[in-house]
């Protein structure tokens, strides 16, 4: 390639990254990072399944929203509580199973996905309640890895409608 070409390729580029803006730098993730992350993602399921709504409050950050719904410790803790009491949402009898984690590193952190599986126990045989994947936006703070927010959408069908009673 002669050098007038390269010249002009090069100014192509610059004139295309001067005309779109400032771009975002991704982050470099190492392995630690990909560990503490998963390891995240462990104590997460392990506290909700647990109803210890402190420790699961605590995989947020101070701010951090769950399902567009939930923002800040309070609202965090407030909902585990009310997801492990209220029978209608069962989740003293749920637990969570997640895989295929995708971490990709972003310009804040990281950006995630996942899937999860929630298990009811009270079903005999044990049944799958429901599937869901999360989409979350992770942030490295002072105490390690933290959701920032984490979305939640249902993969499956609604639940079956109750039966109405049989008439006598």
């Amino acid at each position: 390639m002669s050098s007038s070409r390269v010249g002009r390729l090069a100014l192509a580029v610059v004139a295309i990254v001067v005309a779109t803006g400032p771009m975002a730098i991704a982050a470099d993730l190492k392995a630690d990072d990909y560990t503490a992350i998963a390891q995240l993602y462990a104590r997460y399921n392990t506290a909700i399944d647990h109803g210890d709504g402190e420790a699961w409050a605590g995989t947020f950050t101070a701010d951090g929203v769950f399902a567009n719904n939930f923002k800040g410790h309070d609202a965090l803790v407030g909902f585990v509580n009310t997801w492990r009491s209220n029978p209608a949402m069962n989740g003293a009898m749920r637990r969570h199973f997640s895989a295929d984690l995708v971490i990709t590193p972003s310009a804040e952190g990281a950006t995630a996905t996942v899937s999860t599986l929630l298990v009811d126990l009270s079903t005999k045989p044990v049944s799958i309640a429901n599937f869901v994947t999360y989409s979350d936006v992770l942030v490295k703070t002072k105490e390690g890895w933290r959701f920032k927010t984490r979305a939640v959408k249902a993969e499956g069908p609604p639940p079956a409608a109750a039966a109405p009673p049989a008439a006598k």
